[in-house]
């Protein structure tokens, strides 16, 4: 009771009118209109909040997956390779963010196998060292990552090229080097058998079907080389590591390049990026209809009320009272929808991994088939910055759609309203 008394008569009024009426049909359908209003708002805030939620966790499920295999940051030389590696290491480790560190060779080349040729990108790793940087190993589905041994020249295929080529373990491979050797008969490709002693899959196609890995050692012998490519990096938390390459290219001597992970996926995540952008504006597009429509319940409430408007005039109320009144009203209304919407897109975004596979069995349907898509399940990746500005837009386009009506009913003529009362 004392918190009512402490409410001036433009809260308690314009409360009063969002809440329905009952003296006649009028003020009853106003209000099933502001609930209508009410309810577009909830399902435009929570249908945003969820799709954002999926799609941020089908960007975190292929980045791990594309992580598996490449490193946070990338160190080398452009002028050449990066002889003496392990003092590179010693320098990137002194940054505190810095959890491990590994030589490597890249390179491309082919391999054939029987009638099949595929081009490919060489890694070539310690396997003792590679753990520190990358979780390649733990993807290996057959075979061991181990068994790449110096000078023993084994290999591990990614899973889509090793069925492309219909090759399984213990099947020998041909690879071709890209640099020619010069003998008297002329320029002969340079060639080597390799074993096939592991077969990984990482869940993402493009490193499945085009990455092999060798041990260091024979990936120099077999290209020529006289040091690693660079070094790869492992960081403490990966969404740092563009300001921890910075950091690193001021710190680090010999001239290197050092380059995170966004840069070398740049095309990828832009893509993505846009892609969540458009969708964001898209469905913003609901909550912008729900928050428009309430300018008509809004009217209609000033035009059933143009009598009450005008006794409050005449007894001394200002126009800005007025139009204060309709704009409470237009608030709750779109902070009442925008609050529940919220809790039901976290409540939702939280338990996908329930509420999908309860409405598959229901429907005798499924999202993601297994034998299609490499991912079946549908991710939920929850940020609460996406909530509060989802939140926070829906309330500005409420409030913003209350002025016109508000401002309509400042403007009403007492003489004029009570004419015919």
């Amino acid at each position: 009771m004392s918190s009512s008394k402490n409410l001036s008569f433009e809260w308690l009024i314009g409360l009063r009118y969002t809440r329905a009426g009952r003296r006649n049909g009028g003020n009853s359908f106003i209000s099933f209109i502001s609930l209508i209003s009410m309810a577009g708002i909830t399902l435009g805030v929570a249908a945003l909040i969820v799709v954002l939620s999926i799609m941020n966790g089908f960007q975190k499920d292929v980045r791990d997956r594309m992580l598996s295999v490449l490193s946070h940051i990338e160190v080398f030389n452009e002028s050449g390779g990066l002889p003496d590696w392990q003092a590179a290491a010693q320098e990137a480790l002194r940054n505190k963010e810095v959890r491990g560190a590994a030589p490597y060779v890249a390179t491309q080349a082919m391999i054939t196998h029987e009638n099949a040729v595929h081009g490919v990108m060489i890694r070539g790793v310690l396997p003792r060292e590679e753990p520190k940087v990358a979780d390649v190993a733990s993807r290996v589905r057959q075979g061991r990552f181990d068994d790449l041994v110096a000078g023993g020249f084994n290999i591990v295929l990614g899973g889509a090229l090793a069925r492309g080529m219909q090759v399984t373990l213990g099947d020998k491979i041909t690879l071709i080097a890209p640099q020619g050797q010069v003998t008297p008969a002329g320029v002969l490709p340079r060639l080597k058998q390799f074993t096939v002693v592991g077969i990984f899959d990482t869940g993402h196609y493009e490193h499945d079907s085009t990455l092999a890995f060798i041990h260091i050692d024979d990936a120099l012998r077999m290209f020529r080389m006289e040091a690693p490519s660079g070094l790869r990096l492992k960081i403490v938390d990966m969404h740092r590591a563009p300001q921890v390459a910075k950091d690193l290219s001021g710190t680090m001597s010999g001239g290197v390049v050092v380059q995170d992970w966004s840069q070398q996926n740049r095309t990828w995540f832009a893509a993505v990026q846009t892609e969540k952008r458009m969708m964001f504006i898209i469905l913003t597009l609901i909550i912008a209809v729900a928050a428009f429509n309430m300018v008509s319940t809004l009217v209609m409430t000033v035009t059933d009320k143009q009598a009450d408007i005008a006794i409050l005039r005449t007894i001394g109320a200002s126009p800005r009272s007025v139009m204060k009144i309709f704009m409470i009203q237009g608030a709750v209304i779109g902070a009442i929808g925008t609050l529940v919407g919220m809790g039901a897109g976290v409540l939702v975004a939280l338990n996908v991994d329930v509420i999908a596979p309860l409405i598959e069995r229901v429907l005798g349907i499924q999202f993601l088939p297994a034998d299609i898509y490499l991912i079946n399940t549908l991710p939920s990746d929850l940020r609460w910055p996406d909530v509060w500005s989802i939140g926070a837009l829906a309330f500005v386009l409420s409030f913003l759609a209350t002025l016109y009506p508000s401002w309509w009913a400042a403007r009403v003529n007492p003489a004029e309203a009570l004419r015919y009362e």
